[in-house]
């Protein structure tokens, strides 16, 4: 019998404090259209499908001809499925870890420990996405001291002073960025604590004298403040970029990046870590130290954060995203309505496939799989897959290896 080398996944639910709430989470939705068995808690954040085979959350095999029970195993018994490439770059792992997210507030500053690999890392917005990502230009951070004396008290005098006189010599800005930055986050708590009421209470009042709170980032400092009150990282926002994305839109946020996916649902796709180091807006504990040495303080623009797609010119319904790491990359599929029959062409490395949207009859020799909203398929290196269609098109997304 030939060896199986595309076979459904049953992956690894994180249930974060940050994500979603039951039938509210795409997590939860698309772990329950793909397995009726699924009961969904209503009062259970589900905030993370993790689909790979990272040891905190490897991914069980769902098929009885296969012997090994997680796709961990059974890489390390097959390592040539994952591409020449990436077996012998990777040294034998699968390089990434794909996700499906559902935030309420998701507040983290990567990569340190507790494993080895660095972890940049993509995200592609499912539903309308905000996020806050890279610490912004350096005049929009200046403008926020002189108009939010909150934020320039928990700063303070010198390294705001610092800041303003950097401009104009990039390394400078970083080094006095980095000086802001820490000494915000290391603030006395009853300092930081009076000034972040104190900037509460003038927003509230502003709002009902109807004022228009932009000068001050009313809007979002209220609602993450309603969500982690008296926490210093609500100061965050008047460093970091607000970025929104339409579905489809993606960011690429490099190693070190600070970064809080703030609301909506998205495909992550990052190199295979758990790392996380955490400056605030989350239960968890929280590195001050840590963080402020590690953190990238190059200062730009939300629009730079935007990583576009490039259509495939071969085939219409594939959008590629590649970011300039080799770890991963990410295929979005949008098979339209009209078509019946469609071919997921090979690869040279394994890839992950997610089904959003709709249903099909997936054949890869010697498989046939049924598959619909929330499976989840392995493919090794090399293989095709087939579709037949038997719904009103088909959305789907793909992590791969693009060497």
């Amino acid at each position: 019998m030939a060896t199986v080398k595309v076979f459904p996944l049953k992956c690894v639910v994180q249930h974060y404090a940050w994500g979603k709430v039951g039938r509210d989470s795409e997590v939860a939705n698309l772990i329950s259209c793909n397995d009726s068995s699924v009961v969904i808690d209503e009062e259970k954040p589900y905030a993370e499908l993790w689909m790979g085979a990272h040891p905190k959350g490897d991914a069980l095999i769902c098929d009885n001809r296969i012997s090994q029970k997680t796709l961990g195993e059974w890489i390390s018994k097959h390592p040539n499925s994952l591409g020449s490439k990436v077996k012998d770059i990777f040294q034998g792992q699968l390089p990434f870890l794909f996700k499906a997210l559902a935030a309420k507030l998701h507040a983290q500053f990567p990569d340190r420990y507790p494993d080895k690999n660095h972890k940049p890392e993509m995200a592609i917005a499912l539903t309308p996405f905000e996020a806050l990502c890279g610490f912004r230009p350096v005049e929009e951070i200046i403008g926020f001291l002189k108009n939010v004396p909150e934020f320039h008290a928990v700063i303070g005098n010198e390294a705001a002073e610092i800041l303003v006189n950097s401009r104009g010599d990039p390394r400078q800005v970083s080094d006095a960025l980095k000086k802001c930055f820490t000494r915000m986050m290391n603030c006395e708590k009853k300092t930081f604590v009076d000034q972040l009421n104190m900037l509460v209470k003038r927003v509230l009042e502003e709002g009902a004298a109807g004022k228009d709170a932009a000068e001050s980032n009313g809007e979002l400092l209220l609602r993450l403040h309603s969500q982690f009150p008296g926490d210093v990282g609500c100061f965050v926002i008047y460093f970091l970029n607000v970025v929104k994305l339409k579905p489809g839109e993606a960011i690429f946020l490099g190693a070190n990046e600070p970064h809080a996916y703030l609301y909506g649902d998205c495909i992550e796709c990052m190199a295979c870590s758990d790392n996380t180091v955490r400056a605030g807006l989350t239960p968890k504990f929280i590195d001050v130290h840590t963080l402020c040495e590690m953190l990238n303080y190059t200062p730009a623009p939300a629009s730079e954060k935007i990583f576009p797609f490039v259509r495939d010119p071969c085939d219409p319904c594939v959008f590629m995203y590649n970011p300039p790491v080799p770890d991963f990359s990410v295929i979005k599929i949008e098979v339209p309505s009209s078509v019946e029959e469609y071919t997921i062409s090979s690869t040279d490395s394994a890839s992950i496939l997610l089904v959003i949207r709709g249903e099909a009859i997936a054949t890869a020799d010697p498989s046939q799989i049924n598959i619909c909203r929330g499976s989840v398929l392995f493919i090794a290196a090399k293989e095709i897959v087939d579709l037949c269609i038997n719904s009103d098109g088909m959305l789907l997304f793909r992590a791969c290896c693009m060497q």
